[in-house]
């Protein structure tokens, strides 16, 4: 799709379920997935936002349910971690894990022993297999190379997906859209119409589902081809559109980029 200019208004009255991507959408990139942190700013808005939907709000993450937690601590929201491999429906309830395959370890330990010593850093998620690249993005050719290599030798059932500034090798079954739909069918998320923010490739499954659902898809920093119908500049553009929106009635609306073919 390509941008064009348009606007969307602040969003009507009604029921919203809101889904939101972490890395990218509500915090900027870091060389190291550790080295981000959270405001307090951002952890009171999400608590005000899930307030005003009454439960309606959950993160929908790359990342393990432990590695949200410790990073939005003591923050606890509904969540489905590891590209819903791993879900949490209640925001204090038990989590449903993913634990790491024999098979993906050992090609985790190849791929470290080649690259980790190179600013590159291997994220071993249980069944999920992250080289990040952004402290050294000429290796990431390489880093893709091994992870398309290694399909080969796992098990039917994985894909590989390409992103901005890294590679992930993943079950097919991980996937944003699936762990929306299922957050759709329970309370609070169920008869609602939902709205998605995501910044990568990972998230182009969540946003078609969400246009399925006659939802609201956004994009942040677009980059190229897209199913998400708007688009928002940087994360601090995310920040305070979602801070008109859903934290602050009476705040200022702010503008959506409309995008179109």
């Amino acid at each position: 799709m390509n941008s064009q200019s348009g606007l969307i208004p602040r969003l009507p009255e009604g029921r919203w379920a809101l889904f939101l991507d972490i890395d990218g959408t509500l915090l900027e990139h870091a060389a190291h997935p550790d080295a981000v942190s959270v405001s307090e700013e951002l952890r009171v808005l999400l608590e005000r936002i899930e307030r005003r939907l009454d439960g309606a709000l959950a993160f929908i993450t790359g990342r393990s349910i432990a590695a949200v937690d410790h990073l939005f601590d003591p923050l606890k929201l509904r969540i489905a971690g590891l590209y819903g491999l791993e879900h949490r429906l209640l925001p204090n309830g038990q989590v449903e894990a993913a634990d790491e395959p024999a098979d993906m370890a050992a090609l985790a330990d190849e791929i470290e022993l080649e690259l980790a010593s190179k600013a590159v850093y291997v994220e071993r998620k249980g069944p999920v297999l992250a080289i990040h690249t952004r402290a050294a993005p000429q290796l990431l050719k390489r880093a893709t190379e091994l992870v398309g290599a290694a399909l080969a030798r796992l098990p039917k059932g994985y894909r590989v997906i390409a992103g901005n500034a890294g590679v992930e090798l993943m079950p097919l079954e991980a996937a944003k859209g699936a762990a929306i739909r299922r957050f759709m069918q329970l309370d609070p998320f169920s008869g609602r119409r939902p709205v998605f923010l995501g910044d990568d490739t990972s998230d182009e499954n969540g946003f078609d589902t969400v246009n399925a659902l006659g939802g609201i898809s956004i994009r942040v920093k677009p980059q190229g081809e897209t199913a998400a119908r708007f688009a928002i500049e940087d994360v601090a553009g995310a920040i305070a559109w979602l801070g008109a929106n859903f934290g602050d009635p009476a705040g200022a609306a702010l503008p959506l980029r409309a995008l179109s073919a």
